[in-house]
């Protein structure tokens, strides 16, 4: 059982096993144990223990401590106001103006700017498509290549298999 507990401090209990060692813990001997324990790392981490009683002390300023169930509710006059619709509208114009005059001093409307759209739009894909790079490229270079996931499998080269027709099932 101590070993166990120890395990249970340094973290390196198994999940299985975090039920079986907190139910010993329910035991008196087990308790003593976990307490020495913490007092043993305490000591070698060089944290100072408390003093005498401090327990007592403890648990009789807290129950002298008065119970809040909900905090108090704070007068109306002091709760926040809601913000009024024309300011909220108000806000909304302006922070659509700012990005629409933004965009707007971006935007090149010169007559060359219109025709390089026009003819950015009428690009047919076989004009933007790179050239093929040669086979003999790639196999000459296949090991230079980040895609290799393997050394000494070239990424150009595919397996292939065939069942032989005289081959037993």
């Amino acid at each position: 059982m101590p070993e166990s507990i120890s395990r249970l401090m340094d973290g390196e209990v198994d999940d299985t096993e975090i039920e079986i060692v907190c139910g010993q813990l329910r035991r008196p001997d087990a308790v003593a144990t976990w307490v020495c324990y913490h007092v043993i790392g305490d000591s070698l981490r060089g944290s100072p223990s408390p003093r005498p009683g401090f327990a007592a002390r403890f648990a009789a300023r807290l129950a002298s401590e008065p119970t809040v169930i909900a905090p108090h509710a704070q007068p109306r006059s002091q709760a926040t106001r809601p913000v009024p619709v024309p300011w909220a509208v108000a806000a909304s114009v302006a922070a659509i103006s700012v990005v629409g005059w933004v965009a707007y001093a971006t935007l090149d409307t010169s007559p060359t700017a219109i025709a390089k759209a026009r003819e950015a739009a009428t690009v047919r894909a076989a004009q933007v498509r790179p050239p093929a790079v040669p086979a003999d490229y790639l196999l000459a270079h296949r090991e230079y290549s980040p895609t290799a996931p393997i050394e000494g499998i070239g990424p150009g080269l595919r397996t292939a298999s065939a069942i032989s027709p005289n081959a037993r099932p």
